[in-house]
């Protein structure tokens, strides 16, 4: 087998012209140079350090370690059934795992919570990551729904944000980040942290079924460079301008990596891209 080719992002840089996002289920990153690489080396950092880990429980304490740069000290995985059920509820399975405060888990799961939970009907909807004061604020989550939130909230986690993680075969998992205070997420946090639990999500699809990586797809110049923007989360608008190319070759040229990384979103297939080898940050 060929070694994959890979591109640097020193090799790409360019000057960006800030717009809103277009096709782009990562929001665009619009921050301070300084800032962006701190949070580029952080991330690149996470990706070196779960690459030979051999249990489910190191990638998810790696992952813990991660959020918690980002003030987040608590975090959940969960797969879900067809029906919007948690496959599991035993604490660091591959199918389920969570730091939550014990006595939340445990209220939780006496009221019956999973099945009201807004934020299982959001992820069932929705394609990006959310925040929770979305959820808790939009017309269609009902009272019950709410309570939840807000119980929520009164063991500690005051605030959050989810990340639908979509399979083959219409399997979903969730991944979520909670705070201990109120103040809402950066777009620049979410943009980080969705990355991260795409990443975590592959890995621990990977435990599932070692053998399923198989040959590294070949792709062309162009879409590498496309597939490389989106890991630096900028919108098709944005990579377009950085490339000289329109949006909706941007966007073929995504599709196309997204097809042959046998992924269902840019997301994905910007993590997978990265796995492989096939670019590096």
């Amino acid at each position: 087998m060929e070694l994959p080719q890979r591109i640097a992002v020193s090799q790409l840089r360019g000057s960006t012209t800030r717009a809103s996002g277009q096709f782009s289920l990562v929001p665009p990153i619009h921050f301070p140079d300084a800032a962006r690489e701190a949070f580029a080396v952080e991330f690149g950092r996470f990706l070196d350090q779960t690459d030979g880990v051999a249990q489910p429980e190191q990638l998810f304490d790696l992952l813990s370690a991660f959020a918690l740069k980002f003030a987040c000290p608590w975090i959940a995985y969960g797969s879900l059934t067809p029906d919007g059920s948690f496959l599991k509820s035993v604490r660091r399975e591959s199918a389920i795992m969570l730091n939550y405060p014990d006595e939340w888990r445990q209220r939780y799961v006496e009221m019956g919570y999973g099945r009201i939970d807004p934020i299982i009907k959001a992820s069932l909807k929705r394609a990006g990551a959310f925040r929770w004061s979305e959820v808790h604020n939009d017309a269609s989550t009902t009272e019950d729904e709410r309570r939840v939130l807000d119980e929520a909230a009164t063991f500690g986690l005051r605030s959050g944000i989810s990340v639908p993680l979509r399979g083959p075969n219409d399997s979903l998992a969730i991944m979520s980040f909670a705070r201990p205070w109120n103040r809402e997420f950066p777009n620049k946090t979410i943009s980080y942290l969705q990355l991260a639990a795409v990443h975590f999500h592959l890995r621990a699809a990977k435990f599932e079924n070692p053998n399923g990586v198989g040959e590294v797809p070949k792709l062309s110049v162009r879409e590498r460079e496309c597939i490389l923007w989106v890991t630096r989360g900028k919108s098709s608008w944005e990579t377009g301008k950085i490339l000289g190319i329109s949006v909706n070759t941007v966007n073929f040229h995504i599709k196309n990596v997204m097809r042959k990384l046998n992924t269902v979103s840019r997301t994905a297939a910007a993590i997978k891209a990265v796995n492989l080898r096939i670019v590096e940050l």
